[in-house]
């Protein structure tokens, strides 16, 4: 028998179809050793020696893992084909007592028959430039994480963290803030025409006078110049025709995946980056079981095989015909730093087709393998071609412009539309048959007060690009970063905008007077090149970590020294306090958040967070009030608030309804607007599912 070991579980009953007999797959569930939770588990005299443990909750992997491996003829490592996943492999193989020159490690960019059976085949040792590659990031992560976090939870508030790359990411979001709260709108006029040959008619922008770029300031100039154009000749001054070409886009990387999931379908960071898991582990295909769908999901490459070049030839000279077929294959090139490991996103098979699996999967996986999908098959296709004119127009002293592209051969778009941000003057699809020295007819005149707009918040997409561009991060950070920024309260989401709270801002500005090289986006970016070179062999990780930690202890003691407390931001409630009538203001204590009175300490009035919530029904024991509250292990349970002369509790949310087969109280399960109600009596079977909570149970046909 031979031993498969794999991370996710996901993936495991995919592998086990095209593995066969003789293999078994076993899963780790992510990591299952690392640095200690409690102690930094770095010797910083030792040359950054790291002491790992094995994980919390870990142990009963490890005790199967070890039994499974002594009865095993060979030994496998298939891990996630990255740096994280070469060193939970070496792990593994310390663990085992497997050699580090033992071929024991294989990997594979898609799960397929084919490319699984030849990895199997084929396995190498374990790549240690790859594993010290990310001992550096652990250890620089540790470093910043164990020693910053410590110091902001002491000058600003408790259970605050710093982080290597989400502070960074964060003073963009901090930066973008202020340059909004900074900016100062200019008042500007842009003016435009309706001019006509014969019975065709078109707009016009003006954008010169006397030969020069201009536009109104204020209205006075607008109307001057609408007074002007009534008494001028509108002559059309030159033309310019040009057949242009908009060549096809590369196929997704991580983050264009991400972000054009968020801005074409409207999925979240999180929410795509499940969906992808997903699709590359394998989805339910009915009688076929788990099929993987698409290749490796963490990448920065847009480097596609030749194998797949030719799938989609022969794909789209079979769907559109060989006119979308480029004479040679499509390259593109990947950007500087790229690791370039693996291939870009793509589906495994073009047979597969998005339709093909809509009725066995969810919403979220059809719509972002469909998103794949059409990218890939765009990406192999000729360019879209347009006829473009630009028409340049006199009136007197000032000068219009009007813009039309149309269509010629619609190319790549005909598989994918590429996002783009809609233009402020929106360029005409079609203009009529126009020449020079034409003479127009005025028809009717535009203008209208508008103001210079400040940069927007970043999106989740805009800011995954903009981590991108920058360096920080790699593919496997940048959905991780976000999270923990939300899950942090250093940033909320209003709409799909990104906006710092103010304890973010707060923490922000404090990080960047005391470790300006942490904040530092190019120091940033520099220290992710130098881990890409431990990567490819040419530094040692202990001398990077040296290198940064030179100066990163003297900041450390600075900080510790000399900083003084800043006082958190205080979150204001809209409970009332009834003791001298303040707003009580949330504030956070050992345990748990409470809201307190902010006259303190002329007023101590306190109360628990759960007592301001709005109360979910009357308790059908003594009629007071129901709430929301949480146990001492985060659960949350409905209560009375007369507790503790009333001692009811229920784990499910109860309603006012009652069972209309034994007159028990319902409770109540929402999920993605549908409702089920269940009686509370556990024996009784009474059970509604409706699409919206009704007004009145009686008006709904129950259902068994």
């Amino acid at each position: 028998m031979k031993l498969v070991i794999i991370e996710g579980p996901g993936k495991r009953d995919t592998l086990k179809k095209y593995l066969g007999n003789g293999y078994e797959v076993v899963a780790t569930k992510g990591h299952v050793r690392d640095l200690p939770i409690k102690s930094m588990g770095i010797d910083i005299s030792n040359d950054f020696d790291m002491k790992f443990e094995i994980m919390p909750g870990k142990e009963s992997i490890i005790r199967d893992l070890k039994a499974k491996a002594k009865k095993a003829d060979q030994i496998l490592l298939a891990t996630d084909p990255d740096r994280e996943g070469e060193a939970i492999s070496w792990h593994i193989g310390h663990i085992l007592n497997i050699p580090e020159d033992e071929k024991c490690r294989i990997e594979f960019n898609e799960i397929s028959k084919s490319v699984v059976n030849k990895a199997v085949e084929n396995p190498r040792a374990i790549n240690m430039d790859l594993v010290h590659a990310q001992h550096g990031r652990r250890v620089l992560d540790r470093l910043v994480g164990y020693k910053v976090s410590p110091i902001i939870c002491k000058k600003i508030k408790p259970k605050l963290s710093a982080g290597r790359v989400q502070s960074v990411a964060l003073k963009l979001i901090v930066d973008r803030e202020e340059e909004i709260r900074n900016f100062k709108p200019q008042e500007y006029w842009p003016v435009s025409v309706i001019l006509s040959k014969g019975d065709n008619e078109f707009k016009a922008y003006l954008v010169t006078k006397l030969g020069k770029k201009y536009a109104p300031d204020c209205e006075k100039k607008a109307n001057a110049v609408e007074e002007y154009l009534k008494e001028q000749k509108f002559v059309i001054s030159s033309i310019k025709r040009a057949v242009v070409k908009n060549n096809a886009p590369p196929p997704f990387i991580t983050s264009t995946m991400q972000q054009d999931a968020l801005n074409k379908i409207g999925m979240s960071i999180s929410a795509t980056t499940r969906s992808a898991q997903e699709l590359y582990e394998g989805v339910e295909l009915g009688d076929e079981g788990k099929v993987a769908l698409i290749t490796y999901i963490r990448t920065d490459s847009t480097r596609v095989s030749q194998e797949a070049q030719v799938m989609a030839k022969d794909y789209i000279l079979s769907h559109y015909g060989k006119d979308y077929v480029p004479e040679k294959f499509n390259v593109y090139k990947s950007k500087k730093n790229a690791q370039d490991a693996h291939e870009a996103i793509r589906p495994i098979n073009l047979d597969r087709t998005p339709e093909s699996i809509k009725s066995f999967t969810s919403a979220n996986n059809y719509k972002l393998y469909k998103l794949i999908y059409e990218r890939f098959v765009a990406s192999q296709m000729t360019p879209a071609k347009y006829d473009s004119m630009t028409v340049n127009i006199d009136a007197g002293a000032v000068g219009f412009r009007a813009t039309g592209r149309t269509m010629l051969f619609a190319g790549f778009t005909k598989a994918y539309k590429v996002y783009e941000e809609q233009p402020e003057n929106d360029e005409m699809a079609t203009l009529p048959s126009l020449n020079e020295n034409d003479e127009l007819s005025l028809v009717s005149i535009f203008k209208e007060q508008k103001f210079t707009k400040p940069p927007a918040h970043y999106t989740e997409a805009s800011l995954v690009k903009a981590m991108e561009e920058k360096g920080i991060g790699r593919p496997a950070t940048y959905a991780p970063t976000i999270l923990t920024l939300l899950n942090r309260e250093y940033m909320e989401k209003k709409g799909k905008a990104l906006e710092p709270t103010e304890l973010g801002i707060v923490v922000t500005h404090f990080l960047e007077q005391y470790f300006p090289d942490i904040m530092s986006v190019s120091f940033t970016a520099k220290m992710e090149d130098d881990l890409d070179k431990i990567e490819e062999g040419d530094v040692k990780w202990q001398d990077v970590i040296r290198r940064f930690y030179t100066d990163f202890e003297k900041e450390v003691a600075v900080a510790f020294r000399q900083s003084r407390h800043v006082s958190a931001p205080v979150q204001e409630s809209d409970v009332v306090c009834e003791k001298c009538g303040a707003k009580m203001v949330i504030r956070e204590g050992r345990f748990s958040k409470f809201l307190a009175c902010p006259n303190y300490p002329t007023c101590k009035n306190i109360k628990s967070l759960e007592e301001s919530k709005p109360p979910v029904c009357h308790c059908p024991l003594c009629g007071k009030d129901i709430v929301e509250r949480r146990s001492k292990k985060g659960s949350i349970f409905y209560g009375c608030t007369g507790y503790p002369d009333c001692t009811f509790a229920s784990w499910q949310k109860p309603t006012e309804e009652h069972c209309p087969k034994c007159g028990s109280y319902l409770t109540v399960k929402e999920n993605k607007g549908s409702s089920t109600f269940t009686c509370s009596n556990t024996t009784c079977d009474y059970v509604l599912k409706v699409d919206s909570k009704p007004q009145n149970i009686d008006e709904i046909d129950e259902e068994k």
